[in-house]
């Protein structure tokens, strides 16, 4: 089977996302690609460094290399990046961000392309299950993650329990 370049570097995020499953973190990976070679990586460092604000798409950025800016980059994330992180892209100019799966977390996908940014949502296999199983294995610790991202998410008993989240938009439309 060949792969194509969105394939590796999504498979690069991937084994980011498994690395931090093995420090005992979120398994969410990221990759900063220019020019089709990677000039950053970074996962979800919230449980090793004790730190919420050190999401994959954060680590990946502050471990890139400096450049004359990112406007020619596409990042590479497993998981629908939240607010935080997509207000990062829109701030470097980011232009491409390209996801394994947006079932798992709120997205942000509205924002990044009310801003330009063109968002591709791969909803990968191996990405949702990865989140789930992590999801299944950890909830309390996932309602936290969730919680100190929006608060809001929690606002159901379905939803503190849950293994495949639904969006913001979603849930107030049940209510």
């Amino acid at each position: 089977m060949v792969l194509d370049i969105m394939d590796i570097f999504m498979h690069d995020a991937i084994e980011e996302a498994l690395k931090g499953l093995e420090e005992g973190g979120v398994p969410i990976g990221a990759v900063l690609v220019e020019d089709g070679k990677i000039i950053g990586r970074g996962r979800n460092k919230r449980v090793q460094q004790g730190d919420q604000l050190m999401h994959a798409e954060i680590d990946c950025l502050r471990n890139a290399r400096l450049t004359g800016g990112y406007h020619n980059t596409i990042i590479y994330s497993t998981l629908m990046p939240c607010y935080l992180c997509a207000g990062a892209m829109v701030q470097f100019g980011i232009k491409k961000v390209i996801v394994g799966e947006s079932n798992s977390a709120p997205e942000a996908s509205h924002f990044m392309e009310s801003h330009g940014i063109e968002v591709i949502n791969l909803d990968l296999k191996e990405c949702r299950e990865l989140m789930e199983i992590y999801i299944k294995k950890n909830p309390k610790l996932w309602d936290e993650f969730l919680s100190e991202l929006n608060p809001d998410l929690l606002l159901s008993p379905e939803l503190k329990s849950r293994s495949n989240c639904i969006s913001i938009k979603e849930e107030k439309k049940a209510l």
